[in-house]
Parts: C-alpha cells; sequence; structure tokens
C-alpha cells in the first residue's frame, strides 16, 4: 500500500501534521514499505522521520 498524495493518508496523519510533515511522512513510509513489507512497521518509520525532522527544526509536531 503505497501513498500516492497526502489525501490518501490516514485522517489522524493528515489532521495533526502540516503539508511539509505530510510529504516527509508519506515519502517516509512508501520507502519502509518497500524496504519491510509491514504496514505498521512503515508507519514507526514514517513517524520517526517526522519526529527527527521535527526536533531538528525544534517544533513540537506530534505528541505520543
Amino acid at each position: 500500500m503505497l501513498y500516492k498524495s497526502n489525501e490518501d493518508l490516514p485522517a489522524d496523519i493528515r489532521t495533526q501534521l502540516s503539508e511539509a510533515y505530510q510529504d516527509l511522512y508519506r515519502a517516509a513510509f512508501n520507502s519502509a514499505i518497500h524496504w519491510y513489507g509491514e504496514v505498521s512497521k512503515a508507519h514507526q518509520v514514517a513517524l520517526s522521520a517526522v519526529r527527527m525532522q521535527s526536533a531538528m527544526n525544534k517544533t513540537a509536531v506530534l505528541q505520543g
């Protein structure tokens, strides 16, 4: 399952993340799903990428 656009992302991702972070999430998820082949692992990787970028930007994006 690949996300072709941000509109395809889960609703909680679309509502919690800015457009730029949605782009990052989508790219990381799509890459990870190819690598791991597991949706749950790809989701974890994508959230980790968003958190890392957020920390680098010193902005709070996601809690939990």
